[in-house]
C-alpha cells in the first residue's frame, strides 16, 4: 500500500479517487503492485491449502510440508520486506499484509509469519555482520522465528525472566521461553534475554539448541506448532546478541510486524469462515426450507461481512502508517481487536450455525475458531490492547 500525504487536511482539495483518509494520517491507496501481489497470494493460498490440505498437515508431526515453504520461498514473499541489498525485493510490512491476509483465509500452515519477525528484528536492530549473514539466507529460505514469551504470561516483551551471562567472548543462557512458533523447523531464533540487566536479543542457531531443549506445546490451534525452548546450557559467541538502544527497537518492531500479521490473518480468516458458513446455509434444509432464509441467520452473516470490511479497513490504516514509517501503535492495537473480535464473533456463530455437527473435529467451522482463539491472546487480547489505547489516547488510565 502505499502513502501520500492528504491534502484536505491542509485545506488541500477532497479526494475524488476512492482513497481512504484518515484526518492527519497517511492516505490509503492500493497501488498496482499490491493489487498484482494480492492477486498472487489469493490464487495461491486458494491452491496450495484447501481444506483438505490444511487438515492433512495438521496430521504431519511438524505441522509443516517443506514442499509447501519451497514454493512460498519461489514467489520471493520471506525477501517481500527485506532490502535489495540481502537479497529480497525492497518493500514494506503493507506488502507483508497484503500476503498474509490470503494465508488466514485459508489457513495455510506455513513458518511464514514467524520468520517475518525473524528478519524484521534483525533489521531494526541487528548488527551488519548478522545482517549479512542472515538475511539473504531468509530471502533463500531459512526459516527464523522469536522467543519471547515466558511462563508468567506478561505481554510487556521488556520484562524478561531468562539471562544471558557474559563469559569472555561467550554467552551463556538460561531459562525457559514458551509457544515459541515454528521452533521444530527453524534454523535460528531470536530469544529475549536479560543481559547486564538490560533487556537484549540473542542469536541462537538450531545446531546450538538441537533437539533436546525443544518441547512441542499443546495449543487449541493444530494448524500452528508451538514449543517451551529451554536455554539452559547453550552457548553462543557476544556478537550474537542485540544489546541497548537496538535491542528496544527490535523488540518494537517484532511487537509491531506481530501485530499486523495477526491482525491481517484474523480479517482472512473472517472471510474464510463466510465460505464455509454460506453455502452450508444454502445447502442445509430444515422444517422444509433452506436455513439460509431464517432471518437470525442471515443476520449473523451480516454481521460477519461487517466485521470484515471494518477489520481490512483497520489492517489496511496500520499497514501504510507502517509503509510511512509513522508512528502505529494506535493503529496496530485498534486492527488487532477489531480483526480479533471480528474472527472469534465469526468462528463463534459459523460453529453454532452448524448445530451439533459444529461440535465435532469434522466441522470446519471450528478450525476458524480455533484460529481465533490463538490469535486474540497472541502479543495481547483485546482486553490488553484496549487499556493500553486508553492510556494512550487518554493520557491516563482508565478507573479500574
Amino acid at each position: 500500500m502505499s502513502t501520500t500525504t492528504n491534502p484536505a487536511a491542509n485545506g488541500g482539495p477532497a479526494n475524488t479517487d476512492g482513497a481512504i483518509r484518515a484526518g492527519d494520517a497517511p492516505l490509503i491507496r492500493f497501488g498496482d503492485e499490491q493489487a498484482m501481489l494480492l492477486e498472487s497470494a489469493v490464487a495461491f493460498a486458494r491452491e496450495q491449502s484447501t481444506i483438505a490440505d490444511v487438515r492433512r498437515r495438521m496430521e504431519m508431526p511438524d505441522g509443516f510440508e517443506p514442499a509447501l515453504w519451497r514454493r512460498v520461498v519461489e514467489l520471493g514473499w520471506p525477501g517481500i520486506a527485506v532490502p535489495e541489498q540481502f537479497g529480497g525485493s525492497g518493500l514494506t510490512l503493507a506488502e507483508v499484509a497484503t500476503v498474509a491476509e490470503p494465508m488466514g483465509r485459508h489457513l495455510m500452515a506455513t513458518p511464514f509469519g514467524s520468520t517475518q519477525q525473524f528478519a524484521q528484528a534483525l533489521l531494526a536492530g541487528g548488527s551488519a555482520a548478522l545482517q549479512a549473514e542472515w538475511l539473504p539466507r531468509v530471502c533463500e529460505g531459512a526459516i527464523g522465528t522469536v522467543a519471547l514469551f515466558e511462563a508468567d504470561g506478561d505481554w510487556d516483551l521488556t520484562r524478561i525472566g531468562a539471562r544471558a551471562v557474559r563469559n569472555g567472548e561467550t554467552l551463556e543462557l538460561s531459562g525457559l521461553k514458551t509457544l515459541v512458533c515454528d521452533a521444530g523447523v527453524a534454523d535460528a531464533l531470536l530469544a529475549s534475554v536479560s543481559l547486564d540487566g538490560a533487556p537484549a536479543l540473542v542469536l541462537v542457531p538450531r545446531e546450538a539448541l538441537g533437539d533436546a531443549r525443544l518441547r512441542r506445546d499443546t495449543v487449541i490451534d493444530e494448524t500452528r506448532r508451538a514449543f517451551d525452548v529451554t536455554l539452559d546450557g547453550v552457548r553462543v559467541p557476544a556478537a550474537a546478541a542485540i544489546t541497548g538502544e537496538a535491542a528496544l527497537v527490535a523488540l518494537a518492531m517484532i511487537r509491531a510486524c506481530a501485530l499486523l500479521i495477526a491482525s491481517a490473518e484474523a480479517a482472512g480468516g473472517i472471510a474464510g469462515v463466510l465460505d464455509v458458513v454460506v453455502p452450508y446455509l444454502n445447502t442445509r434444509a430444515a422444517f422444509g426450507r433452506k436455513i439460509g432464509g431464517y432471518q437470525a441467520l442471515k443476520h449473523g452473516c451480516a454481521e460477519m461481512l461487517v466485521g470484515l470490511e471494518r477489520s481490512r479497513s483497520h489492517v489496511a490504516h496500520a499497514a501504510s502508517v507502517i509503509a510511512a514509517r509513522g508512528d502505529a501503535e494506535v493503529a496496530l492495537r485498534m486492527a488487532k481487536v477489531e480483526a480479533c473480535e471480528g474472527l472469534l464473533f465469526a468462528g463463534d456463530r459459523a460453529v453454532q450455525f452448524h448445530g451439533g455437527f459444529g461440535f465435532t473435529w469434522d466441522c470446519d467451522a471450528q478450525l476458524y475458531l480455533r484460529r481465533a482463539l490463538w490469535l486474540q491472546s497472541l502479543h495481547g487480547d483485546a482486553a490488553h490492547h484496549r487499556a493500553r489505547l486508553a492510556d494512550r489516547l487518554l493520557g491516563e488510565a482508565m478507573p479500574g
